[in-house]
C-alpha cells in the first residue's frame, strides 16, 4: 500500500468504530482520524488532505476550507449539510457531497417498527392468535358482510398519528426518524440535543426543539437514541421515567447503559408506562436475569426485546464510507452532489 492519497476523517466515533474505518480505507490511501477536533485541529491538518470525511463533528467553515491546498471532495457523511460553508466550497470548485448511511436508515426504520408493535400490542395479539383457542362464538367462513372484527375483544389499541413522539440524542439516526415520522402525521416530533439544529432543518424535518425534562414530559412515545458517555449513563432512570407521563412508552436503541432497566421494568410493572422496546442493553448478550426478560415473557406487559440487530445483520460496510472517495480516483463523478 503507498501513502498517496490523505483522507481527513472527523468524525465523534469510539476508537474501536475509528479503527474500523480506517481498516476499509480505499488501497493507497491513508486515514487521518480527528474526534470531535477543534478548528485548529482541523486547520492544522486539512492543508495536505485530498479528501475531506465529515460526520457533522462541528462547523466547516470558510477558513478551513481556505487552508486546504489539494483537497478534492467534501463528502458528508449524513443527509445533512447546513453546518459546512456550501459557499466558500463552491468558490474553491471543491465538490461537496452528502451519503446517507445505511446503518442508520435500518435503525430508524427499526425504531418505527418498535413504535408501531407497542402501539398495536403485537406481542399480546400474536400470542392470542398463535394460541388458536376456542372462543366464545363459532368461527365462521368470512366475506365482505361475515368477519369477526376483534373477537378477542382486545383494548388499548393505537396508532402513530396524533401522538408526540419525543427524541433525546439527535444524530443521523434521529434525522432519519424523523423523515420518516412525517408520513404518520404525528402530533408532534420534539427533540433534544446539547446544540439546537438552525429554524430551516427543523422546518425541514417536522421537528421542534425542547429541553430534556420538556421532551420526557410530552412525550407519549420517547426514543432514546443517547450515545453512551460519563454523563449520559444510566440517564433514564426511576426519576426521568417518573417524568413520563402515565401510558407513555419507550423506545430505545441508543448506546446500551443509558436506560436503567430495572427501572424501567418496575414502572412497566406498576402500570406507570405502557410499554416498552430495546434493542440495546446494560450487559450484552443479554443475561436471563435481566428483568425486562420476565416481562418480554408475559404478552400482556407489552415488551419487545430484540438482539442488538437493529442496524442489520451485517452492521454495515465501512467501505461505504469511501465510496465516493473511490469513484473519484477512478475518475468518475462523485454521488449526492450539494455543491
Amino acid at each position: 500500500m503507498t501513502n498517496e492519497h490523505k483522507i481527513l476523517f472527523l468524525t465523534n466515533r469510539s476508537p474501536r468504530h475509528q479503527q474500523a474505518a480506517i481498516d476499509a480505507a480505499p488501497a493507497g490511501c491513508t486515514v487521518t482520524m480527528l474526534r470531535t477536533p477543534s478548528p485548529a485541529e482541523v486547520v492544522q491538518q486539512i492543508g495536505d488532505a485530498e479528501f475531506l470525511i465529515s460526520e457533522r463533528a462541528g462547523f466547516l467553515d470558510v477558513d478551513m476550507i481556505a487552508a486546504s491546498a489539494k483537497l478534492r471532495l467534501i463528502q458528508r457523511l449524513g443527509s445533512l449539510s447546513f453546518d459546512i460553508d456550501l459557499a466558500a466550497a463552491r468558490r474553491a470548485g471543491i465538490p461537496v457531497c452528502t451519503q446517507p448511511v445505511m446503518g442508520c436508515v435500518r435503525v430508524a426504520e427499526h425504531m418505527m417498527l418498535q413504535m408501531l408493535a407497542l402501539l398495536k400490542r403485537l406481542p399480546d395479539a400474536m400470542a392470542v392468535a398463535n394460541e388458536a383457542a376456542d372462543w366464545d362464538r363459532p368461527a365462521r367462513r368470512t366475506d365482505e358482510n361475515v368477519f369477526a372484527y376483534n373477537w378477542s375483544r382486545r383494548t388499548g389499541l393505537e396508532g402513530l398519528m396524533d401522538k408526540t413522539v419525543g427524541i433525546l440524542g439527535f444524530g443521523e439516526i434521529g434525522v432519519e426518524l424523523a423523515r420518516r415520522l412525517r408520513g404518520f402525521a404525528p402530533a408532534a416530533v420534539l427533540y433534544h440535543k446539547r446544540s439546537r439544529l438552525p429554524a430551516p432543518v427543523e422546518a425541514e424535518l417536522g421537528i421542534s426543539y425542547a429541553t430534556e425534562q420538556e421532551t420526557l414530559a410530552a412525550s407519549d412515545i420517547l426514543c432514546n437514541l443517547l450515545p453512551y458517555t460519563p454523563e449520559t449513563a444510566q440517564r433514564l432512570d426511576a426519576a426521568a421515567l417518573a417524568v413520563l407521563h402515565p401510558g407513555a412508552y419507550v423506545v430505545n436503541c441508543g448506546s446500551g447503559g443509558i436506560v436503567d432497566e430495572a427501572a424501567l421494568a418496575a414502572a412497566i410493572q406498576s402500570g406507570h408506562l405502557a410499554g416498552a422496546a430495546l434493542d440495546t442493553f446494560d450487559w450484552e448478550p443479554l443475561p436471563s436475569d435481566n428483568p425486562l426478560v420476565a416481562l418480554a415473557r408475559d404478552p400482556a406487559r407489552n415488551v419487545l426485546l430484540t438482539p442488538h440487530i437493529a442496524a442489520g445483520s451485517g452492521g454495515g460496510k465501512r467501505s461505504d464510507d469511501y465510496r465516493n472517495i473511490s469513484r473519484v480516483l477512478a475518475g468518475e463523478e462523485p454521488l449526492n452532489r450539494v455543491a
